[in-house]
């Protein structure tokens, strides 16, 4: 199989795993639906990304597709931690606002992440993709 691939995959589903093991140990439970979470330590958004420009830089060095990754990468982590952070915030002033007019909503909103965790990401995806590549 596929280096890149794999890299990309071990790095998304392992960041994802360890949130769900620190979402466990936070709230005792657990349920299909936290594979899904979004938000929380460590981002696998960013995991997923720095994996794969790791990996396209470790097998193909500086090239196009590497820029394009570095790209979409720098993208995705500002978001991460910038709009949908926002976002997240924006949502629970509603939330509050829900409460303080006793009013239901069956709208979800989404966190995003905080500096640090995309920065664990990161470095997780970057490891685990390093790794994979010396293996």
């Amino acid at each position: 199989m596929n280096k890149i691939l794999i890299a990309i995959i071990a790095a998304g589903f392992g960041t994802q795993l360890i949130k769900m093991i620190i979402y466990y140990f936070q709230h005792k439970s657990l349920s299909l639906n936290d594979i899904f979470v979004t938000g929380g330590m460590p981002s696998s958004h960013s995991a997923f990304v720095v994996s794969l420009t790791t990996a396209i830089y470790l097998q193909e060095g500086a090239s196009t597709a590497f820029a394009i990754s570095l790209v979409l990468a720098l993208i995705i982590i500002r978001d991460a931690f910038g709009v949908r952070r926002t976002v997240g915030k924006e949502g629970q002033a509603l939330q509050k606002l829900f409460k303080i007019h006793k009013l239901k909503s069956k709208d979800h909103y989404a966190m995003g992440h905080t500096p640090l965790q995309v920065t664990v990401g990161a470095l997780l995806g970057f490891l685990i993709t390093l790794a994979i590549f010396l293996i």
